[in-house]
């Protein structure tokens, strides 16, 4: 499916130990400044490739056009006078056909991986909005390619601080900490000047304890495992963290596509993971099959299963064991696909989970399979009831390369399997643009708890519910640019529903438009269509 819609995404830094639960998906406040511009063309900007100006249309003197290959790069040299937030507005046209996704990065570390470039044409300048994290003084704004098509035409970048107050980061580390590094060796201190490896610090820590990960590429062809033995406690969660403001990249390249090559494997209780990217493991990204852990600000992606999966540690593992009140706040994962692309969603709480697992400020997008999955096997005990809350889903079934999955479900949420009958919640969440349904019970015939929900542009169905006694309320169905079936929607539905049976309700109104998202600074997922923030 090729996206019909421009979709901006930016992760505004900052990690937080506890988060509010609001009742809207809000936006952050914004302080005016003017736009200071910096053209592509311009020394400090540097590109990689060449100044063209065959293309009418652009600022200044002519554009960047990067070579057509994985990393070709444009950057740009900015000051802040302050710590804080910043608004990049990048002025792009693209005629290849294709999207050109770019990972945006400020000072080394990600701010939006895989960022949208949709094509257009080489004369139809258009200007993307990403907010980032900067601090003061001098900042390096670097867009690489993700695909061989290089970047699209880059013209210029309009910079902007729009927050003065920096987003909150993880606390200062202390002198108990255990640190760790890219060139962290096993038998090392584990201090600041003198780190340590990741599995050896996993060795080492004790319960309540603190392991600070720098930032960098982590190099791996096993799996890293916190094993059953290295529980926290309930009032003392041990932490594995980015080390401040920056972002360490668990990289699994190494490992060939099997079930048993996993990324990061969490097998303990009471652990609070944060900061970190785990990327193209051969299964799961991160694997949890521990209990009452918090998983922070994580990214998952480029994996060959499902980014983050809950379910059992083994399948001698008893149903009491199962995973159970874990709670995934501000995540993202994204391109994750298996060779067969049936199995490789962004979230999974599937097959063997137990009861309490929370899924909160969360976006899944362009990933093989749905977007989420929580299906359920009739062989098995039932699962435990799953909530996800304020979360997105988009354009899952089909990868940002624009690569397609057909032998995909494609679902933005995928609630159910196999007839078995569970009272999953799904609240304040949007699905955007997916390759099927939006919502689907999938053979749920529970009563599933659907709560002023969002949906729009599915191929086949945004609310596909065809039995059960599943309770709908103020849920919103809109249809703008694909054509799609009516709603199904079996079980007591109230009156503060909209759904499409042809025609969009009065609240489409305030719909329409391209989608962008990011996380505030405190966590929260702001969503905006057509800029305007989505408050469900």
């Amino acid at each position: 499916m090729t996206p019909r819609r421009s979709i901006r995404t930016a992760l505004v830094a900052g990690l937080t130990g506890a988060v509010a639960l609001t009742a809207t998906l809000v936006g952050m406040n914004i302080a005016s400044a003017a736009p200071v511009r910096h053209e592509a063309e311009t020394s400090p900007a540097t590109c990689q490739g060449t100044i063209d100006s065959d293309h009418s249309g652009y600022s200044g003197s002519g554009f960047c056009n990067t070579a057509n290959t994985t990393g070709a790069a444009v950057q740009f040299t900015v000051n802040a006078a302050s710590a804080g937030t910043a608004t990049l507005g990048i002025r792009y046209a693209n005629g290849g056909g294709a999207d050109r996704p770019a990972d945006i990065t400020v000072n080394g570390s990600v701010a939006a991986s895989a960022s949208s470039f949709p094509a257009g044409s080489w004369t139809g300048w258009t200007t993307k909005t990403v907010t980032v994290p900067v601090t003061a003084g001098t900042n390096t704004v670097r867009l690489a390619a993700t695909t061989a098509n290089g970047l699209a035409n880059i013209d210029y970048l309009d910079f902007e601080v729009t927050g003065s107050n920096p987003p909150t980061t993880t606390p200062p580390p202390s002198g108990s900490a255990i640190y760790v590094a890219p060139n962290g060796t096993d038998g090392a201190a584990g201090t600041v000047t003198a780190p340590t490896t990741l599995t050896s610090a996993i060795s080492r820590v004790t319960a309540g304890g603190t392991i600070y990960m720098r930032g960098g590429t982590y190099n791996y062809s096993a799996t890293v495992v916190i094993p059953e033995t290295k529980d926290g406690t309930s009032g003392a969660r041990t932490v594995l963290a980015a080390y401040g403001s920056e972002r360490p990249v668990l990289n699994f390249s190494a490992q060939a596509e099997a079930s048993a090559n996993r990324g990061l494997a969490v097998y303990a209780d009471y652990w609070h993971v944060k900061g970190l990217t785990v990327e193209r493991a051969g299964d799961n990204g991160i694997f949890v099959s521990g209990s009452n852990n918090i998983f922070e600000r994580t990214l998952t992606r480029y994996n060959r299963d499902s980014g983050l999966q809950l379910s059992r540690q083994s399948s001698t593992s008893t149903t009491a064991s199962w995973p159970r009140n874990n709670l995934v706040i501000s995540a993202e994962s994204h391109d994750n696909a298996d060779s067969d692309g049936e199995d490789a969603d962004g979230f999974a709480a599937k097959l063997t989970v137990g009861p309490g697992n929370v899924f909160r400020y969360s976006v899944a997008h362009h990933n093989a399979d749905d977007g989420w999955d929580l299906y359920t096997y009739a062989d098995y005990d039932p699962i435990g009831a799953v909530t996800i809350e304020d979360s997105l889903a988009y354009e899952n079934g089909t990868l940002s390369n624009g690569t397609v999955f057909n032998n995909g479900d494609r679902n933005g949420y995928k609630l159910g399997g196999e007839d078995v009958p569970i009272n999953h919640v799904v609240r304040r969440s949007i699905a955007f643009d997916n390759g099927q349904h939006g919502f689907t019970y999938n053979s749920n015939p529970g009563s599933i708890t659907m709560a002023n929900n969002l949906s729009i542009d599915s191929a086949e169905r945004n609310f596909q519910f065809s039995a059960g006694s599943h309770v709908f309320t103020n849920n919103t169905s809109c249809r703008f640019d694909v054509s799609g079936g009516n709603d199904q929607t079996v079980g007591a539905t109230s009156t503060g529903n909209q759904w499409w049976t042809g025609s969009n309700g009065s609240r489409c109104a305030n719909y329409s438009g391209a989608l962008a998202w990011s996380f505030a600074s405190d966590g929260r997922l702001v969503v905006t269509l057509g800029g305007r923030t989505v408050s469900l």
